[in-house]
């Protein structure tokens, strides 16, 4: 039986969620609550990786996938930045999973914008900074072979 303290956060927790949905969307504040793909893998599970910071607000970003006959099998993320960005690279994670390195080489930023129903304008960098680095990704892939 909840308390008041819990009910008191439960109320909390609902005006957070409707306040981010009021600056972003609700795709970018479901992914950002609760990420798809979130979490580094143990090294077994790992083809190749890309940890880099960068972007304007000096983001980290850790990109790993586990690759197999050019099929991207598996991809997993971890991040310090914002909302945004925590959305940005999850749903490129979805995107790119099942599908070939070539399909991943040509993603746009602006598939990633689409597929989120539209980034803030100030936020878009996001979806330019996980798209570099999953290019980079690949480079290193196809080197590596």
């Amino acid at each position: 039986m909840p308390n008041e303290f819990d009910a008191f956060i439960d109320q909390l927790q609902k005006k957070i969620i409707q306040e981010d949905i009021k600056n972003h969307n609700e795709k970018i504040v479901k992914l950002f609550h609760n990420p798809k793909n979130w979490g580094k893998p143990s090294k077994e599970e790992i083809s190749i990786f890309e940890e880099r910071r960068g972007g304007p607000k000096g983001y980290f970003l850790g990109l790993y996938l586990k690759i197999a006959d050019d099929i991207i099998i598996k991809a997993n993320f971890i991040t310090d930045g914002c909302g945004v960005m925590v959305a940005t690279a999850s749903q490129t994670t979805i995107l790119i999973e099942g599908k070939s390195l070539y399909f991943a080489k040509n993603l746009k930023p602006e598939d990633i914008d689409s597929a989120l129903d539209g980034l803030p304008k100030d936020e878009k960098n996001c979806a330019d900074f996980v798209i570099n680095t999953l290019r980079i990704i690949i480079e290193k892939y196809k080197q590596n072979q």
